[in-house]
C-alpha cells in the first residue's frame, strides 16, 4: 500500500500530518509488535530493487538504537527520511485546545 493522500503541496509532494503518517505506518506492522522492520517498511513502498534499497536506507536512517526496527521513539527520524526520499511533506497540526485564546 503506497502513501495515499489527496492533498498535494505546491511542489507536488503528498501532504499529511504526523498523526496520519503514524497511522499509515502502523498499517504495515504485520506482526503487531509496535515496531516496523525493514521488511514491513519495504511493504509500505511500491517498486522492486529500489524499494529494498529505500527500506534498508530508511531503517538505517531512523533506527537510532541499531536494533533493526523503527520504534515509536524513532518515528521522527523516519519522518525526516520520508520527507527527503519519499516525496512526502509531513506537517504539524495543532488543535484549537493548544490555542485557547483563539
Amino acid at each position: 500500500m503506497a502513501i495515499k493522500s489527496c492533498r498535494l503541496s505546491v511542489d507536488g509532494k503528498r501532504v499529511m500530518s504526523i498523526e496520519e503518517f503514524k497511522r499509515w505506518l502502523k498499517t504495515f506492522d504485520a506482526d503487531k509488535d509496535g515496531r516496523i522492520s525493514r521488511e514491513e517498511l519495504e511493504d509500505a513502498m511500491p517498486g522492486g530493487w529500489f524499494t529494498r534499497w529505500k527500506g534498508k536506507r530508511g531503517i538505517r536512517s531512523a533506527d537510532s538504537d541499531g536494533n533493526g526496527f523503527i520504534e515509536e521513539s524513532e518515528i521522527n527520524n523516519l519522518v525526516e527520511f520520508a520527507q527527503k526520499y519519499l516525496g512526502v511533506k509531513i506537517v504539524c497540526t495543532y488543535s484549537m485546545l493548544s490555542f485557547p485564546f483563539l
